[in-house]
């Protein structure tokens, strides 16, 4: 099950253009594209006449055309016409509310009413100029919610990503996890460390020396339904570490939207936002590359892990302290599940 009440980054806005864009989220198949004002819509992937996808087809002056028979589709998902046939008696198919939003394509996979663009999560930094931002988009095979647990514990950084961001002071600092209200918040601080690759990088793009000690940061931020934005950033050694001035430090933040596909599939939206040289395109796309290097190395493992829980589903998962914000975090999407369903 998933919460469909709910808003979800579907899509990047130069992924919907001239041609249809088929993409199932939270279980539905639906098809994206530009309307007759270029605004992106959505309708079921379904065409009323035959049962094609409609994806298959091609858009004309704002108006979604199956690929099978011709029949023309209006963005509130009611036939419109077809070579020779009289359509408009067709039932309509769903319609989807979408937004533009922060750069990306938001969809709304429930209640069509119930869909206020208001309860998009704010993101402060898209609407600033001092701030950059790049990112991409995986396709992972594995159930959404063990992204969520990755993403909330970064222990794992010490050994998956051992070349980039991980140093073994992330497991000897200690983590502290509290919840307010809907909103889960993981924190790790580790002072007087060497920076990893990744950050010795930032820092040099900084124009700041990386060779020398630094406090580090992590701040895991969780909000339904789905989305996990982190703080992260280093700043040399007693200037004040998180709360240091902008002068002696590196930071940013990287941006995780998980939108559930299946049960054992989900699409994956990363980046980082960051506020240093934000007029830098190259620096934009270095960062990319290099953060599209470590997601990539998370995917790898998330879609094994998967693997492994379908083969043996009678085994329980331990939990440990390290472990806190993702549980907190699968317990309000099974609370707000339940409340779905109960309305």
């Amino acid at each position: 099950m998933f919460l469909k009440n709910a808003w979800y980054v579907a899509a990047m806005p130069e992924e919907v253009g001239k041609a249809p864009l088929a993409r199932t989220v939270c279980g539905e198949k639906l098809v994206f594209y530009r309307g007759p004002d270029g605004k992106a819509v959505a309708v079921e992937d379904f065409c009323p006449h035959r049962g094609a996808p409609l994806s298959l087809g091609y858009v004309e002056n704002g108006r979604l055309v199956c690929g099978y028979h011709g029949l023309a589709m209006g963005c509130d998902g009611k036939a419109l016409d077809m070579p020779g046939q009289r359509v408009r008696g067709f039932p309509a198919i769903k319609s989807y509310a979408v937004e533009e939003r922060y750069g990306f394509i938001w969809v709304w996979p429930g209640e069509p009413e119930k869909a206020d663009p208001a309860m998009i999560h704010h993101l402060d930094w898209a609407e600033k100029a001092e701030w950059a931002y790049g990112g991409g988009l995986y396709h992972i095979k594995c159930d959404y919610r063990l992204m969520i647990d990755n993403l909330m514990d970064l222990t794992h950084e010490t050994y998956v990503h051992t070349g980039s961001i991980g140093q073994k002071e992330i497991d000897e600092a200690l983590v502290s996890t509290k919840t307010e209200g809907e909103h889960v918040m993981t924190s790790r601080f580790m002072d007087g460390v060497q920076p990893p690759p990744f950050w010795r990088m930032a820092l040099r793009m900084n124009d700041l020396a990386d060779d020398v000690k630094v406090d580090r940061w992590q701040i895991c931020h969780f909000h339904p339904p789905s989305h996990v934005l982190i703080e992260v950033g280093v700043a040399h050694a007693g200037q004040g570490g998180y709360h240091a001035p902008d002068a002696v430090k590196a930071s940013s933040i990287v941006v995780d939207f998980i939108t559930p596909e299946t049960e054992t599939s989900h699409w994956y939206f990363w980046g980082m936002a960051r506020r240093f040289k934000p007029g830098d395109a190259a620096l934009t796309t270095q960062i990319r590359e290099g953060q599209g290097k470590i997601f990539n190395e998370d995917r790898e493992m998330l879609e094994q892990q998967q693997q492994n829980l379908l083969r043996w589903p009678e085994r329980h998962l331990l939990k440990l302290n390290i472990d806190a914000g993702g549980v907190q975090s699968r317990r309000i999407i099974e609370r707000k599940l339940m409340e779905e369903v109960a309305a």
